[in-house]
């Protein structure tokens, strides 16, 4: 690519394929980039931080000090409330719904995982901040309720991602294809990396915490032992790889391909990863880019909301291979 795109200029252009646009979405787009850049800040220097004593719950000048995902929590709000253009926010580490520390209001709500996989940031594996935006109901953005965030992952109006890894990308789509940015410390800025990205129609690869095989049910375990058949004709068998930071494993099968599961246990029988936060974003990034994301059952955009950190199964990756696993979820293999 001979010209550098900056995710800034991209959604600008991506705001003329909407003549009814006011070029509101744009700048809350351009605020969850700017947030993601802060959080990218404290990332690559934990370690360091550790190192140096500022873990505990004090530093040496007798500080309070917060576990990285709430301080990635606390800098989300901050940076994105202050410009008052959501009507309200969810995270997964807030229980209730917040109200961002301004007047005037804009007229969209902003659902947030902050970090997603900072189990992992203590041994250097990639985490990750996933986002979704929902246009608001109310008609007055003043009288915004925790009834604006309880919307089907259909209704999204945006969506996205940032993965902070040996780079970090951001990935984001509007409904108009899905498209990645890596960030170039050296001037500061997301430049367009991946354009109208689409995830093959199978793969080679799939993702679960097989050590969780016990509390499988049988069709998931049926499955496993199908994916793992020698049988040239189908591709199989295929090669697991598992991070354990949802947002790492979703962006390799995005881009060569393969399945995430994350199916019910009977410790979960519900399943594990939040709705709201994880699974409806993703699943609007993957049927974008041209997958499927289903609960082994239904499609994961038209799951109806009852709670902001409901949980759900997920099946998500390239279209023949979700299929697949689903077929095996509801006994039909």
């Amino acid at each position: 690519m001979s010209q550098l795109i900056t995710i800034e200029r991209h959604i600008l252009e991506q705001q003329k394929n909407f003549p009814e646009a006011t070029g509101e979405l744009t700048d809350l787009l351009s605020d969850v980039a700017f947030a993601a850049k802060l959080v990218r800040r404290e990332v690559v220097r934990a370690g360091l931080v550790d190192i140096l004593g500022f873990a505990g719950s004090t530093n040496v000048q007798g500080e309070e000090v917060k576990k990285l995902d709430l301080f990635a929590n606390d800098k989300i709000i901050n940076a994105i409330g202050q410009h008052g253009r959501f009507a309200i926010m969810g995270s997964e580490e807030n229980e209730g719904i917040i109200i961002p520390p301004k007047n005037e209001t804009g007229s969209y709500a902003l659902l947030f995982d902050p970090l997603d996989g900072s189990s992992n940031i203590d041994v250097n594996v990639s985490v990750g901040t996933i986002f979704s935006i929902y246009r608001i109901k109310s008609s007055n953005p003043c009288n915004a309720s925790i009834s604006d965030c309880l919307q089907k992952g259909s209704e999204q109006v945006a969506a996205g991602y940032v993965i902070y890894g040996s780079s970090v990308v951001m990935v984001y789509t509007t409904g108009n294809g899905v498209h990645g940015f890596t960030y170039d410390p050296t001037i500061g800025e997301f430049l367009l990396s991946h354009e109208n990205i689409t995830t093959p129609e199978s793969g080679k690869y799939y993702s679960i915490n097989e050590g969780s095989y016990a509390q499988f049910n049988d069709g998931t375990k049926r499955y496993l032992d199908y994916i793992k058949e020698e049988d040239p004709a189908t591709g199989r068998p295929y090669s697991t790889r598992y991070i354990g930071s949802l947002v790492a494993d979703f962006h390799r099968n995005l881009l060569t391909g393969g399945v995430f599961v994350y199916p019910p246990t009977t410790k979960h029988p519900s399943g594990k990863l939040r709705l709201m936060y994880e699974a409806n974003p993703l699943a609007f990034i993957c049927e974008q880019a041209g997958g499927r994301a289903t609960d082994g059952h239904r499609r994961i955009l038209e799951i109806d909301p009852s709670e902001l950190h409901q949980r759900t199964p997920l099946y998500i990756g390239s279209m023949a291979d979700v299929k697949v696993a689903e077929e095996f979820e509801q006994g039909i293999r």
